[in-house]
């Protein structure tokens, strides 16, 4: 069965004349039925560690909307919080962590081998939707990049900049680079838990990727999603990689051949005509349409949909926003954007 799925088809880079489409944050507060599940949950982070609910609300968009996939709901800063760091979530402002600025601070993290205890409620979430999703709806696993989870970790919170993150690479390289190192190798085994207990393709979310320029792109952003990349190879030949360096600009060029990932995912700033002959020509391409026509719906939405279909439709192609869908999102237009990729 796997073999007709069309998400793992397009992957596999096969050039399909409907693109598989699924959706950044499709399990979300622009559903109703979301957000009644995250109420009875009591918080996000309760919903995230609950594995039943967790399961509950990624198979909501599926039921509704029969995307070709499923993506885990789970959070990027689990990692950090099974390392060790503290993790809240402060309402209408996002998340907060205790901050790794110094060596005594990292030296209160753990190994990347303790992650496992943590993390066991969403290997059995995992376990859970790869029972309950239909036959062709592929399970797609993810992590945060080391960059961005890294940015976070620094600073204790998300910033405009990353310039905490940016600071302390320079004026502590060292430091740095080791909790770099510390992360990718918990991600490295995060993710591979995920493929063994059930997911079928892993995408890295490289969310501030853009604000790393030059050598400092390839040495934080490219080279960590290389050396995830090839480790999961190793671990699991056949699970696909899907990268998201966000805002990479043309350092989207070459991404897939130097990372090894089989699909690059892209941002909404990227102008698919360019892309489909700068970027599509290395494989499988996943985007990018923005997540404002979401909310904005109408004709524009049906236009810019097609747009991206007919740019991407000589090869593999994921249809998929650029960014996240947003909370005031109008799930019509969901629908919308869903007929428009299926019937043209």
């Amino acid at each position: 069965m796997a073999e007709q799925k069309k998400l793992l088809r397009a992957l596999a880079g096969e050039t399909q004349d409907v693109p598989p489409i699924w959706m950044m944050r499709q399990a979300g507060r622009y559903l109703p039925e979301y957000r009644a599940t995250r109420a009875e949950a009591g918080d996000f982070l309760s919903l995230c560690y609950n594995s039943d609910l967790a399961a509950e609300v990624t198979l909501q968009p599926i039921r509704r909307y029969g995307f070709d996939a499923a993506i885990l709901f789970a959070d990027i800063l689990l990692v950090p919080q099974a390392l060790g760091a503290d993790l809240w979530f402060v309402t209408g402002e996002g998340p907060r962590l205790s901050t790794i600025t110094t060596e005594a601070d990292f030296a209160k993290l753990g190994p990347a081998s303790d992650i496992h205890e943590t993390l066991n409620p969403i290997y059995e979430t995992v376990k859970i939707l790869s029972r309950e999703l239909p036959s062709e709806t592929t399970l797609i696993g993810f992590a945060g990049a080391p960059w961005t989870v890294a940015t976070y970790m620094i600073a204790g919170r998300g910033t405009p900049d990353q310039g905490p993150a940016h600071a302390l690479r320079e004026e502590n390289n060292a430091l740095f680079e080791a909790l770099l190192a510390r992360i990718t190798e918990a991600t490295i085994d995060y993710l591979s838990k995920q493929i063994e207990v059930g997911a079928e393709v892993v995408k890295i979310f490289d969310s501030w990727a853009g604000s790393l320029k030059g050598e400092a792109f390839h040495k934080y952003a490219l080279t960590p999603c290389l050396q995830i990349t090839q480790a999961l190879k190793e671990r699991h030949p056949h699970i696909p990689v899907i990268g998201f360096p966000r805002e990479a600009g043309d350092q989207y060029v070459g991404f897939a051949k130097a990372t090894g990932v089989d699909c690059v995912a892209l941002d909404n700033s990227v102008d698919p005509e360019w892309a489909a002959a700068n970027i599509q020509r290395d494989g499988c391409i996943q985007g990018n349409l923005a997540s404002r026509h979401m909310v904005s719906g109408g004709q524009e939405l049906v236009d810019e949909t097609r747009r991206i279909v007919n740019a991407f439709k000589k090869g593999p192609h994921i249809f998929n926003l650029g960014h996240g869908i947003t909370p005031d999102a109008n799930p019509d237009n969901v629908q919308l954007m869903i007929d428009t990729v299926r019937n043209g």
